[in-house]
């Protein structure tokens, strides 16, 4: 398992951390584990399988 930071769901994902933010908030996006007290990540697992969807729905 990977977990992945901030900046690699941005680079992945190709949307702005707020809307990230927005999109998680809604249910519309994996949820983050917190790692600390100021660190955030994303499994690596489940974006994918976010980005497989929308691949899958176009």
């Amino acid at each position: 398992m990977r977990i992945l930071s901030k900046k690699q769901v941005k680079e992945l994902v190709l949307y702005s951390p707020q809307h990230i933010a927005r999109m998680e908030k809604a249910g519309q996006f994996p949820k983050r584990v917190t790692l600390g007290l100021n660190r955030v990540g994303w499994v690596e697992s489940e974006v994918l399988d976010w980005l497989q969807t929308r691949i899958d729905n176009r």
